[in-house]
Protein backbone atom coordinates (compact mmCIF):
# COMPACT_ATOMS: atom_id res chain seq x y z
CA UNK A 1 0.00 0.00 0.00
CA UNK A 2 2.99 2.44 -0.18
CA UNK A 3 1.51 4.26 -3.63
CA UNK A 4 -1.44 4.61 -1.72
CA UNK A 5 0.29 6.47 1.05
CA UNK A 6 1.78 8.79 -1.13
CA UNK A 7 -1.46 9.93 -2.67
CA UNK A 8 -1.58 11.34 1.24
CA UNK A 9 2.36 13.11 1.20
CA UNK A 10 1.44 16.66 1.63
CA UNK A 11 4.34 17.34 -0.48
CA UNK A 12 2.32 15.32 -3.24
CA UNK A 13 -1.30 16.57 -2.75
CA UNK A 14 -0.42 20.01 -2.75
CA UNK A 15 1.26 19.66 -6.29
CA UNK A 16 -1.77 17.50 -7.69
CA UNK A 17 -4.00 20.69 -5.92
CA UNK A 18 -1.86 23.19 -7.94
CA UNK A 19 -2.04 21.22 -11.26
CA UNK A 20 -6.01 20.97 -10.48
CA UNK A 21 -6.27 24.68 -10.10
CA UNK A 22 -4.91 25.14 -13.56
CA UNK A 23 -7.00 22.83 -15.37
CA UNK A 24 -10.12 24.25 -13.66
CA UNK A 25 -9.10 27.33 -14.80
CA UNK A 26 -8.74 26.19 -18.44
CA UNK A 27 -12.02 24.30 -18.14
CA UNK A 28 -13.87 27.86 -17.57
CA UNK A 29 -11.73 29.01 -20.34
CA UNK A 30 -12.80 26.07 -22.98
CA UNK A 31 -16.73 26.28 -21.54
CA UNK A 32 -16.67 29.93 -22.02
CA UNK A 33 -15.27 29.61 -25.56
CA UNK A 34 -18.13 27.25 -25.97
CA UNK A 35 -20.55 29.97 -25.01
CA UNK A 36 -19.42 32.01 -27.39
CA UNK A 37 -20.19 29.77 -29.93
CA UNK A 38 -23.62 29.14 -28.92
CA UNK A 39 -24.35 33.04 -29.03
CA UNK A 40 -22.46 32.92 -32.67
CA UNK A 41 -25.40 29.97 -33.75
CA UNK A 42 -23.27 27.37 -33.33
CA UNK A 43 -24.91 25.06 -31.63
CA UNK A 44 -26.76 21.87 -32.96
CA UNK A 45 -30.01 20.28 -32.37
CA UNK A 46 -32.78 18.12 -34.19
CA UNK A 47 -34.56 20.14 -36.59
CA UNK A 48 -37.97 18.81 -37.70
CA UNK A 49 -39.10 20.59 -40.51
CA UNK A 50 -42.24 19.87 -42.75
CA UNK A 51 -40.13 18.08 -45.53
CA UNK A 52 -37.57 16.26 -43.35
CA UNK A 53 -35.64 15.96 -40.72
CA UNK A 54 -32.34 17.32 -39.29
CA UNK A 55 -30.11 15.13 -36.91
CA UNK A 56 -27.59 18.07 -36.22
CA UNK A 57 -28.99 20.91 -37.65
CA UNK A 58 -26.77 24.22 -37.15
CA UNK A 59 -28.49 27.49 -36.12
CA UNK A 60 -26.15 29.88 -38.18
CA UNK A 61 -26.37 27.88 -41.80
CA UNK A 62 -29.14 27.75 -43.74
CA UNK A 63 -28.38 24.57 -45.72
CA UNK A 64 -28.96 22.40 -42.99
CA UNK A 65 -28.26 18.69 -44.90
CA UNK A 66 -24.71 20.05 -45.67
CA UNK A 67 -22.61 19.83 -42.52
CA UNK A 68 -19.65 22.19 -42.56
CA UNK A 69 -17.00 20.82 -40.57
CA UNK A 70 -16.99 23.63 -38.29
CA UNK A 71 -16.39 23.91 -34.70
CA UNK A 72 -20.15 23.08 -33.17
CA UNK A 73 -21.47 23.08 -29.65
CA UNK A 74 -24.32 20.75 -27.97
CA UNK A 75 -26.39 21.10 -25.06
CA UNK A 76 -26.83 18.01 -22.18
CA UNK A 77 -29.63 17.36 -22.98
CA UNK A 78 -31.67 16.36 -26.57
CA UNK A 79 -32.88 19.73 -28.01
CA UNK A 80 -35.82 19.66 -30.31
CA UNK A 81 -37.17 22.17 -32.76
CA UNK A 82 -40.44 21.98 -34.94
CA UNK A 83 -40.15 25.02 -37.87
CA UNK A 84 -42.18 23.89 -40.73
CA UNK A 85 -40.63 26.31 -43.22
CA UNK A 86 -37.15 24.82 -41.76
CA UNK A 87 -36.15 28.76 -40.13
CA UNK A 88 -36.71 28.49 -36.79
CA UNK A 89 -37.71 32.28 -35.40
CA UNK A 90 -35.16 34.86 -33.13
CA UNK A 91 -37.17 33.69 -29.87
CA UNK A 92 -36.60 30.23 -30.84
CA UNK A 93 -32.97 31.27 -31.43
CA UNK A 94 -32.71 32.77 -27.86
CA UNK A 95 -33.85 29.82 -26.99
CA UNK A 96 -31.34 27.83 -27.70
CA UNK A 97 -28.54 30.20 -26.33
CA UNK A 98 -30.54 30.22 -22.87
CA UNK A 99 -30.51 26.54 -22.45
CA UNK A 100 -27.14 25.95 -23.43
CA UNK A 101 -25.88 29.30 -20.99
CA UNK A 102 -28.25 26.84 -18.12
CA UNK A 103 -25.56 24.14 -18.82
CA UNK A 104 -22.38 26.78 -19.20
CA UNK A 105 -23.07 29.43 -16.60
CA UNK A 106 -23.90 26.75 -13.42
CA UNK A 107 -20.30 24.69 -14.66
CA UNK A 108 -18.29 28.23 -14.69
CA UNK A 109 -19.13 28.80 -11.42
CA UNK A 110 -18.68 24.93 -10.14
CA UNK A 111 -15.26 25.21 -11.51
CA UNK A 112 -14.12 28.41 -10.16
CA UNK A 113 -15.47 27.24 -6.50
CA UNK A 114 -13.15 24.09 -7.08
CA UNK A 115 -9.94 26.24 -8.26
CA UNK A 116 -10.26 28.36 -5.35
CA UNK A 117 -10.22 25.34 -2.97
CA UNK A 118 -7.16 23.76 -4.96
CA UNK A 119 -5.41 26.93 -4.96
CA UNK A 120 -6.11 27.35 -1.70
CA UNK A 121 -4.64 23.47 -0.82
CA UNK A 122 -1.53 24.09 -3.23
CA UNK A 123 -0.87 27.22 -0.50
CA UNK A 124 -1.19 25.13 2.40
CA UNK A 125 -4.60 26.21 3.77
CA UNK A 126 -6.61 23.04 4.19
CA UNK A 127 -8.72 23.56 7.03
CA UNK A 128 -9.84 26.64 6.41
CA UNK A 129 -13.62 28.71 6.80
CA UNK A 130 -13.24 29.81 3.53
CA UNK A 131 -12.94 26.27 1.97
CA UNK A 132 -15.66 25.61 3.42
CA UNK A 133 -17.33 27.72 1.64
CA UNK A 134 -16.28 27.44 -1.30
CA UNK A 135 -17.35 23.56 -0.65
CA UNK A 136 -20.70 24.49 0.59
CA UNK A 137 -21.61 26.94 -2.04
CA UNK A 138 -20.27 23.91 -4.52
CA UNK A 139 -22.71 21.53 -3.13
CA UNK A 140 -25.15 23.65 -3.06
CA UNK A 141 -24.67 24.84 -6.75
CA UNK A 142 -25.28 21.26 -7.91
CA UNK A 143 -27.88 20.31 -5.57
CA UNK A 144 -29.92 23.48 -7.75
CA UNK A 145 -28.62 22.06 -11.23
CA UNK A 146 -30.22 18.77 -10.27
CA UNK A 147 -33.53 19.89 -8.99
CA UNK A 148 -33.80 23.48 -10.50
CA UNK A 149 -32.42 23.80 -13.99
CA UNK A 150 -34.57 21.07 -15.41
CA UNK A 151 -37.50 23.37 -14.49
CA UNK A 152 -35.86 26.22 -16.08
CA UNK A 153 -34.84 24.56 -19.46
CA UNK A 154 -38.93 23.55 -19.61
CA UNK A 155 -40.06 27.11 -19.17
CA UNK A 156 -37.04 28.58 -21.93
CA UNK A 157 -39.05 26.05 -24.13
CA UNK A 158 -42.32 27.27 -23.57
CA UNK A 159 -42.03 30.90 -23.54
CA UNK A 160 -40.02 30.66 -26.50
CA UNK A 161 -42.35 28.24 -28.25
CA UNK A 162 -44.86 30.54 -27.42
CA UNK A 163 -43.29 33.87 -28.33
CA UNK A 164 -42.01 33.12 -31.74
CA UNK A 165 -41.44 30.94 -35.10
CA UNK A 166 -41.40 27.52 -35.03
CA UNK A 167 -41.60 24.85 -31.47
CA UNK A 168 -38.55 24.21 -29.03
CA UNK A 169 -38.99 21.55 -26.86
CA UNK A 170 -36.18 19.00 -25.12
CA UNK A 171 -35.70 15.87 -23.08
CA UNK A 172 -34.26 16.52 -19.91
CA UNK A 173 -33.74 15.63 -16.57
CA UNK A 174 -31.80 11.80 -17.14
CA UNK A 175 -28.39 13.63 -15.51
CA UNK A 176 -30.16 14.37 -11.91
CA UNK A 177 -28.94 11.77 -9.68
CA UNK A 178 -25.56 12.81 -11.47
CA UNK A 179 -25.47 16.05 -10.52
CA UNK A 180 -27.91 15.15 -6.92
CA UNK A 181 -25.65 12.70 -5.57
CA UNK A 182 -22.12 14.79 -5.54
CA UNK A 183 -23.87 17.61 -4.42
CA UNK A 184 -24.66 16.20 -1.37
CA UNK A 185 -21.07 14.70 -0.71
CA UNK A 186 -19.50 18.35 -1.01
CA UNK A 187 -22.43 19.72 1.77
CA UNK A 188 -20.95 16.94 3.63
CA UNK A 189 -17.34 17.57 3.22
CA UNK A 190 -18.11 21.10 4.04
CA UNK A 191 -19.49 20.20 7.18
CA UNK A 192 -16.36 18.09 7.66
CA UNK A 193 -14.22 21.28 7.03
CA UNK A 194 -16.10 23.15 9.26
CA UNK A 195 -16.19 21.02 12.22
CA UNK A 196 -12.81 20.42 11.87
CA UNK A 197 -12.56 24.17 11.97
CA UNK A 198 -14.41 24.42 15.31
CA UNK A 199 -12.75 21.60 17.11
CA UNK A 200 -9.34 23.37 16.42
CA UNK A 201 -10.64 26.51 17.46
CA UNK A 202 -11.91 24.52 21.67
CA UNK A 203 -8.37 22.83 21.46
CA UNK A 204 -6.61 26.36 20.54
CA UNK A 205 -8.82 27.93 23.25
CA UNK A 206 -8.26 25.35 26.01
CA UNK A 207 -4.29 25.29 25.41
Amino acid sequence: MKWTQKLLDEAFARRAAGLMCWLCRLVMAFALFCLVLSVLGRQTFTLHTAEATFERAIMAEQDHAAHSGALTVHTSDDVYVHAADGQPGPAVRVGLVLLYAADALPMLAAYWLLSRVFGRVAGGQIFTAANARSLLYYGLLQLAVALLIPWVKMAVCALASLAGQGELSLSTGSQMLNAFIPSIAFLVAAYIIHYGIHLQDEVDHTL
